[in-house]
């Protein structure tokens, strides 16, 4: 008895299949998709742009016009010495946005719901992070506007506008991964906003943004000093207007200071919140 042959099928008569993503691939796709989802919610709840929008302009018309006649400021105009301080002070708020944002997604099960999908961690978080970096910008678009609407000149060549954007982007991913490690570990949106003001009305008042920290007492100097955000509001002054800043280190060398300091906090928050993310669920 013969066994029946069985012919192969034709190769060129199979279908093509579509070849499987790689990782890298694959986590740019599920990123974007999920920075798609913030940016669709922004239309059905508008008022979560309230931080970034009303609150700059509250700032900037506040000591501009209340307790700007009463600074002086040697060598330069207030508004020259307070919008690039607003600036920096806006990029530092982010904290509060980002972390508001992401204990909100953790405290009502969004996170356990991205954890029962095939998706990747960084990618969940990294669209966090996209995600409110560009409400960030829709901020940092009305100080600057508002700020040369109100009289404000920054003394820039083309390099130089790069270079500010350069670092103002830096340091928004910066303080918006530190929000976001903040948001995991309190996880209440409410407890958020209180831990996220207790730290960064502090370091703004600190930071020299609205009065040099060269007339503060000697503690709060020392830590005006070694701030981080001081290092921020320094570079984005020496970049646009040209003025330099004394005391230590960081602030005499403000762009490479911002930058080390900028990386840091990347370095630090990024592993911290990827092994949160991976370790605590919804309360």
């Amino acid at each position: 008895m013969s066994t029946p042959t069985v012919r192969a099928p034709d190769r060129a008569a199979l279908p093509d299949l579509p070849p499987r993503p790689g990782a890298a691939s694959r986590y740019v796709r599920e990123t974007l998709l999920l920075v798609g989802r913030q940016l669709r919610a922004i239309p059905r709840v508008p008022e979560r742009l309230s931080d970034v929008t009303i609150q700059p302009v509250i700032f900037t018309l506040l000591f501009l016009y209340v307790f700007g006649s009463a600074i002086a400021i040697p060598g330069t105009r207030y508004q020259d010495y307070l919008l690039p301080g607003l600036v920096a002070q806006s990029i530092a708020f982010g904290v509060i946005g980002a972390g508001t944002a992401t204990a909100t997604d953790f405290s009502t099960g969004v996170i356990d719901r991205f954890r029962s999908l095939p998706v990747s961690r960084l990618a969940v978080i990294t669209a966090q992070v996209i995600g409110q970096v560009l409400e960030q910008i829709l901020g940092l678009a009305i100080v600057i506007g508002l700020g040369l609407a109100l009289g404000w000149r920054p003394d820039v060549g083309p390099l130089d506008v790069l270079l500010l954007v350069g670092l103002i982007l830096l340091g928004l991913i910066a303080f918006t991964w530190f929000g976001v490690l903040l948001g995991m570990l309190v996880r209440s949106s409410d407890a958020m906003q209180g831990v996220g003001f207790a730290i960064v009305l502090p370091l703004s008042f600190l930071a020299g943004t609205f009065v040099p920290i060269e007339g503060m007492a000697a503690v709060p100097r020392f830590i005006g000093e070694w701030d981080p955000l001081s290092t921020v509001v320094a570079a984005i002054r020496q970049v646009s207007q040209g003025t330099e800043a004394t005391g230590s280190w960081p602030l005499e060398h403000p762009v490479i200071g911002m930058v080390l300091w900028c990386t840091l906090i990347i370095g630090v928050c990024v592993p911290l919140a990827l092994r949160r993310f991976r370790t605590t669920s919804a309360a």
